[in-house]
């Protein structure tokens, strides 16, 4: 660690006479092999891609700390003093230096009554897991404390809390969704006391805003092993206070159990899109692979002979994605992107082996717009089928439709779909002000434009002007 971020010594040295520790999720890191995500700050100030900050417990309080690191800090920020944190920035490092905690919780918000301590047992005791709870002295003996056992879980792959973990949980609820989170960024397996403690728990995490909530679960899904901490996130109930739309997918589609339930086919979605991820875990691919099917349970309908139909599920789906990922407080970037997953992600199975016409295939496009490459992604993921056969030919359908559109991306700009004619040119050719004539105009040059592909400007006028003389006057 040191010799990564020698740093590190020397802001042990600036804190001489007081005791140093590193302490959470870098010695974590650090112990797992992981230290390859830690490195300095990008050129403007903000963290760069991968980064982790550096924690550092101290039993300075905070006025001393400020002190003492005026004029060996490149920047300082307060934000969190009333916590006890200083956080400076050093030769392109974040560090966070906090004073020994000993905190009491009122248990009705995650808000502590912040009490300072003296004892780095003390501090770490009140730490979420064992994993989190050790430290390492940036003192010359560079002592390794761990006082919990967080070692030997980390080398069985087990999730502890330090005490009781429903002490823990209700001290902070957060700390169960955490949890998931952490079987899915580092393959853990939950203690079964704790498990125990999130099912019986799970309620509380409604104390906890949208906003911390909904960073955890972003989190969970940008782990390497999603499907394993979401599948906790279900089996716990924590999925039905937060993503009640997830757990409802639980449904046999028949009731003689023939075929997989829709949950299990979203997982497996899941899992396949994320294989097909080029360059990183990709958030918005993610959500739709696991929410794409959401609209099912609403529209599932048993139908004469035996069979089940789940007719415009995509239409419901996607606004059942918007309110929820509002709910969550997304980004409204990522819930439209969500949304029109969702929303297009059977529009293939109209293809049909191919017989769509070109305006089909670029109506297709358009409407896919900048997500056509994540659509490429969910369209084949969603084939779960064990029928290889079945799995072989839609395979080879896609990869027509493929081919379809890269013909036609050849021949047109397909991403920057336009009438032939813009305003100016509708209003000189019709002599009309600007006005709703010209925006009637303009969608349906754009239809026509969608329908046959790039016109001509003469065929353009002649179009226009037909269509024009076939409109009613005022």
């Amino acid at each position: 660690m040191l010799a990564l971020a020698p740093v590190l010594a020397e802001l042990a040295q600036v804190l001489s006479g007081y005791q140093t520790h590193l302490v959470g999720g870098s010695v974590r890191d650090a112990l797992l092999g992981r230290l390859g995500r830690l490195g300095p700050i990008g050129a403007q100030g903000a963290p760069a891609a991968g980064v982790v900050d550096l924690d550092v417990t101290t039993d300075a309080r905070p006025a001393d700390v400020l002190r003492l690191v005026e004029g060996f800090a490149d920047a300082v920020w307060t934000t969190g003093i009333e916590f006890g944190t200083v956080g400076i920035a050093r030769q392109g490092w974040r560090i966070e230096i906090t004073t020994f905690r000993a905190d009491a919780y009122d248990r009705n918000s995650r808000n502590p009554e912040v009490r300072f301590g003296n004892s780095l047992i003390g501090d770490l005791a009140r730490r979420d897991f064992t994993i989190n709870a050790m430290a390492v002295s940036l003192g010359p003996d560079g002592n390794f404390t761990d006082p919990f056992g967080g070692l030997d879980d980390l080398r069985h792959r087990r999730l502890r809390t330090p005490g009781r973990p429903e002490e823990s949980l209700a001290d902070d609820p957060l700390r169960m969704m955490r949890a998931v989170r952490f079987v899915s960024q580092l393959d853990l397996t939950p203690d079964p006391a704790l498990a125990a403690a999130i099912s019986a728990m799970a309620g509380g995490i409604a104390r906890i805003t949208a906003e911390r909530v909904q960073a955890e679960l972003s989190k969970l899904l940008l782990g390497d092993h999603p499907r394993r901490g979401l599948e906790l996130f279900v089996s716990t109930g924590l999925a039905d206070v937060i993503l009640p739309e997830l757990p409802a997918l639980r449904m046999e589609i028949d009731e003689h159990h023939q075929h997989k339930d829709v949950y299990t086919h979203s997982l497996t979605v899941l899992e396949q899109a994320i294989a097909q991820e080029e360059d990183g875990p990709d958030l918005v691919l993610r959500l739709a692979a696991l929410l794409h099917d959401i609209g099912k349970p609403a529209t599932r309908r048993h139908e004469s002979g035996g069979g089940v139909s789940f007719h415009h599920h995509e239409v419901v789906g996607a606004r059942l994605v918007k309110a929820r990922l509002s709910a969550l407080r997304y980004p409204k970037q990522i819930i439209e992107d969500v949304s029109r997953l969702t929303y297009l992600h059977l529009r293939f199975h109209g293809f049909s082996g191919g017989q769509w016409s070109d305006s089909a295939v670029r109506r297709y496009v358009t409407d896919a717009g900048p997500l056509l490459s994540a659509l490429h992604k969910l369209v084949r993921s969603d084939s779960t089928t064990r029928n290889a056969r079945r799995a072989r030919a839609l395979a080879d359908s896609y990869d027509l439709l493929q081919q379809r559109i890269a013909v036609l991306l050849q021949a047109e700009d397909l991403a920057r779909v336009r009438p032939d004619l813009d305003g100016n040119a509708i209003m000189e050719l019709l002599d009309v002000p600007a006005g709703p004539v010209v925006g009637k105009a303009w969608r349906y040059l754009k239809e026509l434009r969608m329908e046959r592909g790039p016109l001509s400007r003469t065929e353009a006028e002649v179009e226009l002007l037909s269509w024009w003389a076939n409109q009613p006057k005022a």
